[in-house]
């Protein structure tokens, strides 16, 4: 049989988090981002659930080709714009729209030659200080595409660094609306953190849905997962292979980071960061077994990890872990909980599921309550 690892990928939870974009945000019109390959997700594992989005943004160009073979005929938006000129072509051939965040795209969109015009989004730096035009440069910018006969509609975008914390988005906000006030054309504010804590007040034609769309929390722990009704959109699973009873003064695992200072029982899990599990996860990092919550003991190696039953009697080789997203019974683990053990964000667990790690996509509805 193959190794007992695999990561569930649960269709109807990105719908359902869609939808809470949408609820949040009724009047705009909504990006679902599927860069980094969806997030961990695999574009063409979740397109089926994203079709209601009303646009999708991502990075890569064999992405946006990948999504127009799906059959995807509405607006891709390019975030990071072109990276050359012949990168135009592309946008012409695949009908991308494309962010303008420095002269140089400008440069190259004035020298080339189209039939048709494209659509670009005009992206200010409002403090981020990653990509775009100062409030400085950025009307000097929009004069310079209005008169090129290459660009048809332009809108207007910015992102925020701090909107799912303490500082907040007010000196960005302010700052867009000096530059932008009197400017046409449909704006993009709103990252999923600006989408799920300032959309009472906060106005934007297009919200873009990142990680939301998989059921992670932007301002964890402030919030969880049932504050924000957000579903895990991925689930990754495994078993015990093994089990070991240990006495005082045993130890676990590389480095004998662990010791036992009572009877114990511990499993041995086939999972490690070869399969983008985290190695700098703690002991003490919760998992699901048989769903139920127990921990991590000791360091994680490249293929296993261990886990305490001593709390499980019951638990034992063949039981079900759940690494994190929501067990085959439906009891959840956050994401969010195992990155914090790990010191790292959900974000960066999703998008490291190893290659080597089965993909099942579920399309049923089961199980997906609460």
């Amino acid at each position: 049989m193959p190794r007992p690892i695999e990561a569930h990928i649960h269709l109807p939870a990105i719908a359902h988090n869609l939808a809470r974009a949408r609820a949040r945000a009724p009047d705009a019109k909504l990006w679902a981002v599927v860069k980094a390959n969806a997030y961990g997700h695999g574009i063409a594992h979740t397109y089926e659930a994203m079709r209601s989005a009303d646009g999708f943004a991502l990075l890569d160009f064999a992405e946006a080709k990948l999504l127009r073979e799906l059959g995807w005929r509405g607006p891709i938006l390019l975030l990071e714009g072109c990276f050359e000129a012949r990168d135009l072509e592309l946008c012409s051939r695949l009908k991308l729209w494309h962010t303008v965040h420095c002269e140089q795209q400008i440069d190259w969109l004035a020298m080339h030659k189209t039939h048709e015009p494209h659509r670009v989004f005009l992206k200010l730096n409002s403090g981020m200080n990653r990509l775009g035009f100062t409030p400085q440069a950025f009307r000097a910018a929009w004069t310079r595409l209005n008169v090129l006969p290459q660009v048809d509609e332009i809108s207007l975008m910015t992102h925020f660094s701090d909107a799912d914390g303490e500082i907040g988005i007010e000196a960005q906000v302010a700052a867009f609306e000096r530059v932008c006030a009197d400017l046409p054309g449909e704006r993009s504010l709103s990252n999923s953190a600006a989408v799920l804590r300032h959309s009472e007040r906060l106005r934007s034609d297009w919200v873009r849905a990142g990680i939301m769309t998989y059921g992670g929390v932007p301002d964890f722990p402030v919030h969880d997962q049932g504050f924000w009704d957000l579903q895990p959109a991925m689930s990754l699973r495994s078993k015990i292979i093994a089990v070991q009873h240990l006495q005082p003064g045993d130890t676990v695992g590389y480095g004998s980071s662990f010791t036992a200072t009572a009877p114990m029982s511990i499993g041995v899990v086939a999972c490690g960061y070869a399969d983008g599990y985290p190695r700098h996860c703690p002991t003490g990092t919760p998992v699901l077994v048989d769903g139920q919550r127990c921990s991590t003991v000791g360091r994680v190696s490249m293929d296993m990890l261990a886990v305490d039953l001593t709390a499980l009697p019951k638990a034992g080789a063949g039981s079900e872990v759940t690494l994190w997203g929501r067990s085959s019974k439906g009891q959840v683990l956050p994401i969010d909980e195992v990155a914090q053990a790990a010191k790292t964000i959900g974000y960066e667990l999703m998008c490291a599921l190893a290659l080597r790690v089965p993909v099942t996509v579920d399309h049923g509805a089961a199980g997906l309550a609460g």
